[in-house]
């Protein structure tokens, strides 16, 4: 993802790429660049301490890196209080298209009983539930709680461990990690007598970079901590 992020910055007109950091490089090779925003995509293990550094180095950053729970949210906005001319973007997928597939499903949501989420990526991926199926379920339980809908039916009990996937805010998740993958979701639907089915496939790195091209583009005029790409889009 670090190399299809600079190949895109290269390749826009109006930017310029002025440090490249890799696993092991000194952080400050971007600080002393004169770099306006930091893109951050590598690992749960190192991501906070790379958003603690821009911030105190008053560096805008886009994350696409996993594993932020509402706990390390609010140490960022933390240190974003300090310096709160800086902006910080968490997006849990950059896709375009995974953005819209999100706001159709708090859209269907309300009017079905039952929703799965089955996401599928790369065996490589060290993450389960991915980001993008965590903030789905995050919607969908948004979207029914704000119809007042109660707990989805499910009369299972005889179950082997993992059988029905991890429960996230009420939805169950899928996690499928398998060679031939790059990132898949698919969001299952279900009332009497009918389902919707909601998939948005990314085959290659290239389709997030739209998303982060216009994250970096946004994140310069958004201080403070912004989630997601959804406000971006119009």
């Amino acid at each position: 993802m670090g190399i299809e992020v600079c190949r895109a910055v290269q390749a826009s007109h109006d930017m310029e790429l002025v440090a490249m950091v890799d696993q092991g490089d000194w952080l400050f090779n971007a600080s002393d660049a004169g770099a306006q925003v930091l893109v951050d995509f590598t690992n749960p293990d190192v991501v906070m301490d790379h958003v603690h550094w821009a911030v105190d180095q008053g560096i805008n950053m886009v994350v696409g890196t996993s594993g932020f729970t509402e706990s390390r949210l609010e140490r960022i906005r933390g240190w974003l209080a300090l310096k709160p001319e800086v902006g910080v973007m968490i997006a849990p997928n950059f896709a375009i298209g995974a953005v819209l597939m999100m706001e159709f499903a708090a859209r269907a949501a309300r009017f079905f009983e039952s929703t799965e989420i089955i996401e599928m990526h790369h065996p490589s991926k060290v993450d389960a539930p991915s980001g993008t199926a965590m903030r789905t379920a995050a919607i969908v339980a948004e979207a029914r709680a704000a119809v007042s809908m109660g707990s989805m039916p499910d009369a299972t009990k005889d179950e082997a461990a993992g059988a029905r996937g991890a429960e996230i805010d009420g939805v169950r998740i899928h996690s499928v990690r398998a060679a031939g993958l790059v990132a898949h979701q698919e969001i299952l639907f279900g009332t009497t007598g009918e389902t919707l089915t909601i998939r948005h496939d990314s085959y290659e790195r290239a389709s997030f970079m739209p998303g982060v091209l216009m994250a970096v583009r946004a994140i310069v005029d958004r201080p403070g901590l912004t989630i997601g790409l959804e406000s971006l889009l119009d």
